[in-house]
């Protein structure tokens, strides 16, 4: 093979790049001119100023619709005024988080609020209310008092199936546990027994009364009660009261205030 062969072997047929590796032919990627890097940019400006227009300045996407979900105890309308959402601007400028705030601020028996956008027009607003864990009476009101000790709403009535905590401390526990532990603390306690009733009894106890700090009894319907002492170790009364009630389902008074030697009697 002469050297001119050669040379016309490596450079290929009119001077063309040899082929790569393998036998596949090398590409060569042209980059776009300035006039095709111009036009395409102008096309994407015209493309996102007419979305924002479509967004926020078109009537297509407008606010003109609020929907409830999730209330048990509240109104819709109640929940809609409280909202104060803006109706017929931009779905995309209505302030979600403020929505939630104002609800919450508004409304203390919410205990949750998500308030979201639902494209083209609505705004939704999923609550959750505070179920009441104990009531506490004040004269002819009624407090409720959620699981977390957070009072909610006065109301009325007692809601059913809601024990009204009484603060009855006796004549030999009142001064020292009055001094020590204070009303809030005691009114604590009884929330922390409610809340720690067995399921099974819920709905059944009709009042919680706290003598002193461990002097707390739970009153139940059909005339039984329940000596708990104090709010500690709740979980492990609540387990040993659920097996008491049903080895002595005939009992009329329990005892778990010292849960390592639980008691039952009368019938």
């Amino acid at each position: 093979m002469t050297g001119t062969q050669a040379a016309a072997r490596r450079t290929g047929p009119a001077g063309a790049p040899p082929p790569a590796r393998g036998g596949r032919p090398r590409i060569r990627i042209t980059p776009p001119s300035r006039r095709t890097s111009l036009i395409v940019l102008v096309l994407l400006t015209v493309l996102g100023g007419g979305t924002t227009w479509a967004v926020y300045g078109s009537g297509w996407f407008r606010a003109t619709k609020v929907t409830v979900r999730g209330e048990r105890v509240l109104t819709e309308a109640q929940i809609e005024q409280a909202a104060a959402v803006p109706l017929g601007g931009p779905l995309a400028s209505v302030d979600t988080g403020a929505v939630r705030e104002r609800l919450l601020t508004a409304l203390p028996r919410l205990a949750r609020v998500d308030v979201a956008r639902s494209w083209p027009h609505t705004v939704t607003v999923t609550v959750t209310e505070r179920v009441p864990s104990a009531v506490l009476q004040n004269g002819r009101k009624f407090t409720e008092v959620d699981r977390d000790g957070v009072r909610f709403a006065t109301v009325d009535r007692a809601p059913a199936g809601v024990p009204l905590v009484r603060l009855t401390p006796d004549a030999s526990g009142a001064a020292a546990s009055l001094r020590v532990f204070g009303t809030s603390r005691l009114l604590q306690s009884a929330i922390a027994v409610s809340r720690d009733l067995p399921d099974a009894l819920h709905g059944r106890a009709t009042a919680i009364r706290v003598r002193s700090f461990d002097g707390i009894s739970v009153e139940l319907t059909g005339g039984r009660d329940v000596m708990w002492g104090s709010a500690e170790q709740g979980a492990f009364k609540a387990s040993v009261l659920t097996a008491l009630m049903k080895a002595e389902p005939h009992a009329t008074h329990y005892d778990v205030s010292a849960p390592s030697a639980p008691a039952a009697s009368g019938s």
